[in-house]
């Protein structure tokens, strides 16, 4: 009865054991490759829980999510005998779980070393060799990244389709000591230069500033003036104008005196044209004798009216004082 239970213990036991060796997990985000006796199967499995032969059938977990392999303290060569290391080089990669099986059996499960680290080493010794210092530490340095990466992708799609490169990220190198201080001294007076080139600058900023505050002001003065000297010829002309109007309303005015005068002489003329006729004469000549009659009484006339020496004698005299005494007595009754 002992060696029962013994031996079923025993069973139990090495069942135990089986199935813990056999049963195993995938996890998340990786495959499950498969090998038997040293050869790759051509099975896969997906994450979760799967069983194997124990003891006989091996798995590897592969990985086909975004991982970061990282390159640590590359020797590098530039083309001027300098040797130079970089500490640390980021590869960010994917792999296609398709192509999982191909790359696994090309190049093993630990596929990253053949594919990634080796090809970083080659690519950067490749691009150290022909630049010099200048060109890998400070000229060229921005592009290490974008041709490191473009390198490793154009021979993955060759050699590895179905991994890719999504970035890669390069520090900056460690150089000797005694040239690193020597590049130090070169930045400093880089920052001075730039300092006073920025020095520069502002003091030509600030000088432009005021040449073109000048010019504001010269030009904003130059058109006060204008403004100012147009409107004193625009009061002068208005004056002038105004001058003109003055005299020609006063030329019109006298122009139009003048004409009432020459217009009112005329009619006068033409009036007295019509007026002073021989009869309106004479009648004027016997109103002015009449005006200026003497009548005297008796029977003898004075002398007076014969001083004068008149032509015709005393005779003459007389019918013309009698004709002017029947006229005025004509008049007078009249």
């Amino acid at each position: 009865m002992a060696d029962t239970l013994f031996v079923v213990a025993g069973a139990v036991m090495i069942l135990g054991i089986s199935l813990h060796f056999s049963l195993h997990r995938v996890e998340e985000g990786h495959v499950g490759v498969y090998y038997r006796g040293g050869a790759l199967l051509n099975s896969t499995s997906q994450p979760g829980y799967h069983m194997m032969i124990p003891y006989i059938t091996t798995y590897r977990s592969v990985q086909v999510t975004l991982q970061t392999d990282e390159v640590k303290n590359v020797p590098c060569g530039t083309s001027g005998g300098v040797m130079i290391y970089f500490d640390r080089i980021e590869v960010v990669n994917i792999l296609s779980p398709n192509s999982v099986f191909d790359i696994v059996k090309n190049y093993t499960a630990d596929y990253d070393k053949a594919l990634i680290f080796n090809k970083v080493h080659h690519e950067l010794n490749q691009f150290c060799s022909v630049h010099n210092l200048q060109e890998v530490y400070i000229d060229l340095f921005d592009q290490i990244d974008e041709n490191l990466k473009t390198a490793l992708q154009r021979d993955l799609n060759e050699m590895a389709p179905g991994l890719y490169i999504q970035a890669v990220r390069v520090t900056k190198p460690k150089i000797p000591e005694t040239i690193r201080k020597n590049y130090e001294l070169m930045e400093g007076e880089k920052t001075k230069l730039l300092i006073s080139t920025q020095h520069q600058k502002v003091v030509e900023k600030d000088a432009e500033t005021e040449r073109k505050k000048a010019v504001i002001e010269a030009e904003k003065e130059a058109l006060v003036a204008k403004i100012q000297f147009d409107q004193k010829i625009m009061e002068k002309e208005s004056l002038q104008r105004m001058s003109q109007i003055e005299d020609e309303i006063h030329l019109a005015r006298q122009k139009s005196h003048s004409d009432a005068d020459f217009y009112q002489t005329q009619k006068q003329a033409e009036a007295n044209s019509l007026l002073l006729t021989k009869e309106y004469l004479e009648l004027k000549k016997y109103e002015a004798i009449s005006k200026n009659n003497k009548i005297y009484y008796g029977t003898e006339i004075p002398t007076m009216f014969i001083s004068g020496g008149c032509s015709g004698g005393p005779d003459r005299v007389t019918d013309s004082i009698v004709e002017s005494v029947a006229q005025a007595k004509t008049l007078g009754k009249q």
